[in-house]
């Protein structure tokens, strides 16, 4: 077993590389060199990185991969006006943040999950005074109780993924609809896909 946590760092910040094998006698991680069979250990990369754990012992190898983002240094965006009213704004939001989606009873960021994050802080980082809600939203099964609070962790999962990526907690909130506002009526896995989604909303309040 390899992680890295977390998973996505602006430049110069550090994550945790966690290892756990069962009987070997031979580890070692591309990169770093030989390890104990165990282990932890705090790594900076320059860049995007995929570690690489080798493991080996009399009845042969075993392998794990973590791979740990590094954000772009933001530049200094060339400020949006904010003249626009915000019908105009509320447009061109919704045509360029796109809603992050979760497998069934999950709230964890997907490598898929995390182009969508990466490309909507790009788009936000750009125009820095809008502010925006984050909803959480789930399927059809399960409780309404269950759901709300699920739709409360995806909603969060999605913030701190875009705080990751460089955007400020404070142009954004949170809330849960749990299962009670489906974009999808039908019980198909397809719709049900469709369901499970931290969605984004232009904050005309600001």
């Amino acid at each position: 077993m390899l992680t890295v946590t977390p998973n996505t760092i602006s430049p110069g910040q550090a994550a945790l590389l966690t290892w756990n094998t069962d009987y070997a006698s031979d580890v070692s991680i591309d990169g770093i060199g030989k390890v104990d069979p165990s282990g932890t250990m705090k790594v900076t990369p320059k860049e995007s990185t995929t570690y690489h754990l080798v493991a080996k012992n009399d009845t042969g190898t075993k392998e794990a991969t973590a791979r740990i983002t590094v954000t772009e240094a933001a530049t200094t965006p060339a400020p949006t006006s904010s003249s626009g009213n915000d019908s105009s704004n509320s447009a061109l939001f919704s045509q360029n943040v796109k809603d992050v989606f979760f497998a069934y009873d999950s709230y964890e960021i997907t490598p898929e999950a995390e182009s969508t994050i990466q490309a909507d802080a790009q788009f936000l980082q750009q125009h820095p005074n809008m502010t925006f809600v984050i909803e959480g939203h789930c399927d059809e099964r399960g409780s309404i109780e269950y759901n709300l609070t699920l739709g409360e962790y995806r909603a969060n999962a999605a913030k701190n993924a875009l705080v990751g990526a460089g955007v400020s907690a404070t142009r954004m909130s949170t809330i849960s609809y749990g299962k009670e506002k489906p974009v999808c009526s039908e019980s198909t896995e397809a719709c049900w896909q469709r369901n499970r989604r931290a969605h984004f909303v232009y904050n005309s309040k600001k």
